[in-house]
């Protein structure tokens, strides 16, 4: 239940000499100070807020009024106290999908409007950003995990182990969850392999279930157990657990080869071309979103378009029939409260990965070597030629 929270004392210290003011809550009187002074006021509009229970914990929501996705045809304007609202009442799923996770956090702390611009990797300076660093003002509950990135630098990212941390971070402005597919006592070993469907130009939602079926059918002769979900978009998100045995390469390897199987099975269909000039209309099937530093958007996380869309688990048998529009902040809690979390069962089994790494070493010896990396990587072992290939004097024309 949320609580409007009355106005307090605030204390405001410039260090500069002046007048102190105090208050006893009927008037104000004025005497002079001849040091540091500190002015304490009641203070109407900056402490005022919402309050609302978050894991038995109290959570502050300031400018809870504030629109961060306006109306659409379809749905009513949200709010950051809707958002907020949101993850408490997915609290299961959430943490579920974050729980003793590092997790990116992407902010938008003016909200989705016209004109508000995300910085990437290759353009900073935007409105709205992603967060791997700890911010300022952390609740002391708030829990860390250290992780490396590709160049060898390293940052402290939140660590997710209570329903308000989720809670707190959305206060702070994030529609998005990003989470590594490790956990904070290995860093080092993925437990989670991510099969990434993203369609290309000339493809849509449809075409990536359709793949999607025939990905159940390969994980099914692998003796793996996959659980979709939409990606909040027009892809296919699949995640298996695996064993934390192996490293980021080796995940990556095995996604290669997972989707390297996909294209030999759906000709015209699939492709695993890392250069966007040749994927053709095709869905892609992204290996490199199990490279280190490189994540996707969680299970239940808002996504940053019109209408409040959220990546939503599904069943297997529901994946033909649903529509990426139908899960969103609004309609999402109700779904959740009757049917509960369709990856309620993910973490029953951790799989091995020896069928896919062997897979890969069988495709290797045919020829098939490894497949580029992101450009923001620094060259990696075994790692062809990262060339566009119509930029690339040496490729055979």
């Amino acid at each position: 239940m949320a609580r409007p929270v009355p106005p307090r004392l605030v204390r405001l210290d410039t260090g500069e000499p002046r007048e102190d003011w105090r208050t006893d809550q009927r008037r104000l009187r004025r005497r002079s100070t001849p040091s540091r002074v500190a002015v304490e006021l009641w203070s109407m509009s900056a402490a005022q807020g919402t309050i609302v229970e978050a894991g038995g914990r109290e959570l502050r929501v300031s400018s809870a009024d504030r629109v961060i996705f306006p109306s659409t045809e379809r749905s009513p304007a949200v709010t950051k106290l809707d958002i907020v609202k949101y993850y408490l009442a997915v609290e299961e799923g959430i943490m579920r999908a974050l729980d003793r996770r590092p997790t990116t956090l992407e902010r938008w702390p003016k909200g989705v409007h016209p004109g508000i611009v995300l910085s990437t990797r290759d353009k900073g300076g935007g409105d709205a950003f992603f967060q791997k660093r700890v911010p300022r003002g952390a609740p002391d509950y708030l829990q860390t995990a250290r992780i490396e990135f590709p160049s060898g630098r390293h940052a402290d990212e939140i660590c997710p182990t209570e329903v308000a941390v989720v809670g707190w971070a959305a206060q702070m402005g994030t529609i998005t969850f990003h989470p590594w597919p490790v956990r904070r006592d290995d860093v080092a070993h993925p437990d989670e392999l991510r099969i990434d469907l993203d369609p290309q130009e000339g493809t849509d939602f449809a075409d990536a279930v359709r793949v999607a079926a025939e990905a159940r059918v390969l994980l099914d002769e692998l003796g793996y157990s996959g659980f979709p979900k939409t990606s909040g978009g027009r892809g296919v998100h699949i995640y298996v657990r695996i064993a934390p045995r192996w490293t980021f390469t080796d995940v990556r390897h095995a996604a290669i080869a997972f989707g390297r199987e996909l294209e030999r099975r759906l000709p015209g269909q699939v492709t695993t071309k890392w250069w966007k000039e040749e994927r053709g209309e095709n869905i892609f099937i992204d290996y490199n979103q199990n490279a280190r530093d490189r994540t996707i958007a969680s299970a239940y996380s808002v996504r940053p378009k019109a209408g409040a869309p959220v990546s939503a688990p599904v069943t297997w048998d529901e994946l033909p029939d649903v529509a990426p529009e139908d899960f969103t902040v609004a309609t999402m809690p109700a779904r959740f409260a009757e049917a509960g979390d369709r990856h309620a069962g993910i973490d029953d089994i951790a799989h091995s990965l020896q069928p896919l790494l062997d897979r890969y070493e069988d495709d290797a010896a045919e020829g098939h070597a490894d497949m580029p990396y992101p450009p923001d990587y620094p060259k990696m072992p075994g790692e062809p030629k990262r060339v566009q290939p119509s930029r690339d004097r040496d490729r055979r024309r």
